[in-house]
């Protein structure tokens, strides 16, 4: 080896070796062995570290002075076994367990000190993540110059949920009948370990879906761990320890390795059944300011602010954070990597979305990506209010053409179906009201270019935000805002239970027969009402819980949506994952008022069906549509659902019931 090729050796080694320093202090803020735990920790002033034997109360057992280890890094070693302490370091702003907090005890005021590989359960190291069949390539644009090949996620079937409304009333009123799966009791209502149990699973598998998008698990806020037994609820968008499982979900929130490994149990339940696990992640604000992890380790390192000082409030909730800041977008790629590689976390959905800069957004996309492509990533494309940072530089909806790979929740489609955000009291489509086909049409596209689609009068949209459909999450509901019942119920007066359940079916069918990635507020299969609640983020288990008797009042929703899904998962003429496979194959029939039509041709995606005919109509009385000549059999028709057919007809003229969906295939 010459000098020069040593020197550059050495200075290779040098590089990593400080590369390695670095994520040290920032993301493994405490190490333990039985010889030793060493702390680091990234502040501008020099901390302290506090030893507890509790998670929380108690006198100090030992303050340990932190050592210089480079600019602003900081280190302490404390001989011994320290494993079952607790841990909090203070850099002058109060005490903190740090910004990387890995696990925590109750409350998650403090860190805790454990060996992490102790909280892996029995075959933990067979589990991993899925694999999404199917592959497609994004193609060159104009601002991101690469080609992308990543797995067709059209193929997921994504079913939103949170852990105390699905499982908190499954022992109330039980009836003995069954009306799918056997009525097994829960003995974890409200838990993590609720959907490792056999009926839960069992369910999801089902009804068909082979992702759940769980609310946020990480550790937040708003509900005192130490008060189970008082009714609390929260949503859980009031992050204050991003990388440690929620203490509440746990069946012991006072020992630290009980959540970690309880949510890891869940993790492996799902993936054992074939579903996927989504993690629901609010990078974009903490629960508050001041007392946040952040603020207490480098006060406003990680957050904007706006040019006369004050705190930007781009998330509506008094505080956002900097993701356009290396330190905040270093913590971001970090945390999702731990989360995909240490909990095996199949996707992400990003809170507020819009709120993140396009680069960091692209970055995650990396990272994940050299972990896994099978990743899932997705958010909110917009903020709940003006940003600190330019617009044209944010991860918005109308910007996801320069990020491949990542996709975002059409409320074009959303508002189109049902009405808009801003009226609860407006209808749309459902409501038979004219004037959202085209903004249906584009939903039904997938929100890319179509030589049939006129943007122009699109509802938000005035061009697509869509390189490939994959990039579109499809919906009509979600936690946020009336559930889908609700909202038909405030926006049609006088609505009966028929029209309900026919309506309700009919917004699915268009989230389901779309191109984008269909997705699904839990309980929507049971006809779920939240009594009118908009907002319901802290409302009581009698608002958000799911009535598990619901299925056996209305069994022929859950059929419905069954088939639906199932229609969906056997036809890939529905998820043909490439726009321009889209734009060869979907063809739409002319439109009328409240009525889209559109046909998937020439066995679209290599489907064994030639041709399929889709006809949605949103008036309550029937309509007459004119479709190509041939025999057809029908698939779907007034609420039922059967691939062998229903019955025959001749094309030429077909007529659609009002308030339904009509599926035809030759």
């Amino acid at each position: 080896m010459t000098i020069k090729q040593l020197t550059f050796a050495c200075f290779a080694m040098l590089t990593t070796h400080l590369s390695a320093l670095a994520q040290d202090f920032t993301f493994n803020e405490m190490s333990y062995s039985p010889k030793q735990t060493v702390f680091y920790l990234n502040a501008p002033t020099r901390p302290v570290v506090r030893l507890y034997a509790e998670g929380q109360g108690g006198k100090v057992l030992k303050t340990v002075k932190m050592k210089a280890a480079g600019k602003d890094q900081w280190t302490a070693t404390v001989k011994g076994d320290q494993k079952g302490k607790f841990y909090t370091f203070d850099a002058g702003h109060g005490e903190t367990p740090g910004v990387f907090a890995k696990a925590v005890g109750v409350n998650g005021r403090r860190g805790a000190i454990l060996d992490l590989k102790t909280t892996d359960p029995e075959g933990w190291n067979d589990d991993h993540i899925l694999t999404v069949p199917g592959t497609t390539t994004y193609g060159t644009s104009t601002t991101n110059a690469t080609n992308f090949t990543t797995p067709n996620f059209s193929n997921l079937v994504v079913y939103e949920m949170h852990f105390r409304d699905f499982s908190i009333a499954r022992n109330i009123n039980l009836d003995p009948k069954d009306f799918h799966v056997k009525r097994q009791s829960t003995q974890y209502p409200g838990k993590f370990l609720a959907l490792t149990e056999p009926w839960a699973i069992n369910y999801l598998k089902d009804l068909g879906v082979n992702a759940v998008h769980i609310l946020p698990s990480f550790d937040y806020a708003s509900v005192d761990e130490t008060k189970l037994d008082t009714p609390q609820y929260n949503w859980g968008y009031d992050p204050l320890n991003y990388n440690v499982p929620e203490g509440s979900y746990s069946t012991d929130p006072y020992t630290p390795a009980t959540r970690i490994k309880e949510f890891k149990e869940m993790v492996a339940a799902l993936h054992k059944g074939g579903i996927r696990v989504i993690l629901d992640v609010v990078y974009n604000h903490t629960s508050d300011l001041d007392h946040s992890n952040f603020q207490l380790t480098w006060p406003n390192a990680y957050y904007r602010f706006t040019a006369d000082g004050k705190p930007s409030n781009g998330s509506g909730c008094g505080n956002e954070t900097a993701s356009d800041q290396q330190i905040m977008h270093d913590f971001m790629l970090q945390s999702v990597k731990y989360w995909a590689e240490n909990y095996h976390i199949d996707g992400f959905r990003f809170d507020l979305m819009g709120v993140h800069d396009i680069n960091t957004m692209n970055d995650i996309r990396k990272e994940l990506t050299d972990i896994n492509p099978n990743i899932f990533i997705y958010g909110e494309g917009w903020s709940a209010g003006s940003c600190a940072y330019p617009q044209d530089k944010l991860a918005m909806k109308v910007n996801t053409p320069q990020m491949p790979g990542i996709a975002a929740f059409s409320d074009d489609l959303r508002d189109a179906l049902r009405g808009p955000f801003s009226d609860d009291h407006q209808g749309a489509f459902l409501a038979g009201l004219a004037g959202s086909e085209e903004s249906v049409k584009a939903g039904i596209a997938g929100m890319i270019a179509h030589p049939q689609v006129d943007y122009s009068k699109v509802n938000y949209s005035k061009q697509p935000w869509c390189n490939e459909p994959t990039q579109m999450i499809a919906y009509v509901s979600c936690h946020d805002d009336m559930c889908l019942v609700d909202r038909l119920k405030a926006s049609i007066p006088n609505i009966t239970t028929d029209e309900l359940i026919r309506l309700d079916e009919l917004a699915q069918t268009a989230v389901f027969t779309s191109q984008g990635v269909p997705f699904m507020l839990s309980g929507e299969e049971m006809l779920r009402d939240k009594k009118g609640v908009h907002n319901s983020f802290n409302s009581p288990d009698s608002i958000n819980e799911l009535n598990w008797n619901n299925p056996l009042r209305y069994p022929q929703v859950f059929t419905y949506y069954k088939g639906l899904i199932a229609l969906r998962k056997n036809h890939p003429a529905f998820r043909l994952g490439h726009a321009d496979l889209v734009r060869q194959h979907l063809e739409f029939l002319p439109s009328q008022n409240a009525l889209v039509a559109f046909r998937l041709k020439d066995h679209a995606g290599g489907d064994s069906w030639k041709n399929i005919i889709v006809v949605l109509n949103g008036n309550k009385d029937a309509k007459e549509v004119t479709v190509p000549e041939g025999q057809y059999t029908v698939v779907a028709c007034d609420g039922q659902i059967d691939e062998n057919g229903l019955d025959t007809i001749n094309g030429g003229k077909v007529v659609v019931d009002g308030q339904s969906a009509l599926i035809i295939k030759q």
